[in-house]
């Protein structure tokens, strides 16, 4: 698996089996990005299948902590409500954020996995750490000037490669021959 390559890319927080994806491959803790991944960034809320998600992770003994670049008072007004500890200002994929976190919560790598909306600070952030990262397709399209310059080397990397979980992609419209076109007399 390369650097750049998450383990497994689903369309929504929520599409991850934790029984399955988590703890049958051993994972015990998520570090999970914020924006995007369980906030919009369009309305600064956490979606509700994705708070009953977190919610059915902890009841089944999953420890999180919080991993975001941002700074912003918001994410730890998040941290707070959600009641997850966080490391704020995290400048991944530095590996520096996801050894704090890891410590914050007192797991190993091998039993974690990162879970983020992001190729370049995500997904290698945790292979640079020796984790697994579970890649998320972004929750809404705004996103900041600089992340989407970052969208594009993810479409260039990701190819045409689909979530897991994502509807299948609508065919495309038969083209008519104009000799077959209702408004054709021919």
């Amino acid at each position: 698996m390369g650097f750049f390559e998450p383990d497994r890319y689903f369309s929504r927080i929520s599409r991850i089996d934790i029984g399955r994806d988590l703890l049958a491959k051993g994972f015990r803790s998520v570090l999970l990005d914020v924006d995007n991944t369980i906030l919009t960034r369009d309305t600064h809320e956490v979606p509700r299948d994705v708070g009953v998600w977190l919610g059915s992770a902890r009841d089944a003994g999953i420890a999180f902590c919080l991993v975001s670049n941002n700074w912003h008072e918001s994410v730890y007004q998040l941290a707070d409500r959600l009641e997850l500890p966080i490391v704020a200002k995290a400048v991944k994929p530095l590996p520096f954020a996801f050894v704090r976190a890891l410590k914050k919560i007192d797991a190993s790598r091998k039993s974690t996995v990162v879970v983020g909306d992001q190729l370049i600070t995500d997904v290698l952030g945790a292979h640079t750490c020796g984790m697994e990262a579970y890649m998320l397709a972004p929750l809404v399209e705004q996103d900041l000037p600089h992340t989407l310059m970052l969208r594009h080397v993810e479409r260039l990397i990701m190819g045409d490669r689909r979530p897991e979980g994502a509807p299948a992609p609508a065919p495309a419209p038969a083209q008519m021959r104009p000799e077959e076109s209702p408004d054709s007399c021919g």
